[in-house]
């Protein structure tokens, strides 16, 4: 059988990294295997990546680039830190430097032009003016190529790529959007839904594949029991306990609605490392060089097993 293949890529800033050196070795031990994907989902760094994949980048290219200027794009001087002081009153880096990078991989590439279908997630901070007397809200976006009236092909890649990235209180807000991730953070469930929406991916549910990497998991958990917190206490994790819910509900929802169609792989980190700590670079490709693949490849070719009533899903062939 053949399926529909989705590759779905999560946000974590600098620990795309990750990402890049477990899709190099996937890609090693099954040769061919990105070009068998109909569809490039991504959120943030993953929304980047996704982009990259599409436009026919590999994923030792992608690893190269994160290894070789994540310093560049996570940079930060004094004179910033004081006028913003510290991370009060600005961003921690400007947008810049990785607006620079993108512009010199995707020129004015536009999502139309990507010989791959992605789908990109943001978040518009406005629906604009054009209906003055109508709700105006924030709300999700999802930016895709597939034709039909609703479709983003005629985006720059470069623009697409930094409202992906935009992490609130890391960049500035770029061009009235924010990252992809404070909504999907794992872009997996978004891109099942654009997969079998009847006018774009047009799948049947059953025909579905959907592979989803993450950029490792920190190990972090709160020992409050019957704590009585406000906004003082609770701020320091709010973020990270929003944006790991978030991912954690499309995983629990693909893994509901694909069974064995669907699997997910995340390494645990050994050690805390943020978003943009690019100190523990090399650490994140040695993490990614020792991580366990063996689930991975098992459920790319798994043995096959016949079950009474039913097939088994048989790879990703």
């Amino acid at each position: 059988m053949t399926y529909y293949h989705i590759l779905a890529l999560d946000g974590g800033g600098i620990r795309g990294l990750l990402t890049a050196v477990l899709l190099q070795r996937l890609e090693a031990a099954r040769p061919g295997l990105l070009a068998q994907v109909d569809l490039f989902a991504g959120s943030s760094t993953g929304g980047i990546l996704a982009l990259g994949l599409a436009a026919g980048f590999t994923p030792t290219e992608a690893r190269e680039l994160y290894e070789g200027l994540g310093k560049v794009v996570f940079a930060d001087s004094p004179f910033d830190n004081w006028r913003d002081l510290g991370h009060a009153l600005g961003a921690q880096y400007t947008n810049g430097p990785l607006k620079a990078v993108l512009t010199a991989q995707f020129g004015d590439l536009r999502l139309g032009d990507l010989p791959r279908k992605v789908l990109i997630s943001a978040f518009d901070l406005d629906n604009g003016p054009d209906q003055p007397a109508a709700l105006r809200t924030w709300k999700p976006k999802f930016f895709h190529n597939y034709p039909g009236p609703g479709s983003d092909a005629d985006e720059r890649v470069v623009d697409v790529a930094l409202r992906t990235s935009a992490a609130p209180s890391y960049f500035p807000l770029y061009q009235g959007y924010i990252d992809g991730g404070v909504v999907a953070g794992n872009p997996s469930m978004a891109a099942l839904a654009q997969a079998l929406e009847p006018t774009t991916g047009r799948q049947a549910q059953s025909d579905v594949t959907l592979l989803s990497v993450g950029t490792g998991r920190n190990n972090q958990f709160l020992t409050a029991q019957d704590n009585d917190w406000g906004w003082l206490q609770w701020a320091p994790h709010i973020i990270d306990i929003l944006l790991d819910g978030n991912s954690g509900v499309a995983d629990y929802e693909c893994r509901q609605l694909l069974g064995d169609r669907y699997h997910r792989l995340n390494p645990l980190l050994p050690e805390r490392i943020n978003l943009d700590d690019i100190s523990k670079t090399p650490r994140l490709a040695e993490i990614g060089e020792r991580a366990p693949l063996d689930a991975t490849l098992a459920w790319l070719h798994p043995e096959p097993e016949p079950r009474a009533g039913r097939g088994r899903f048989a790879g990703w062939v």
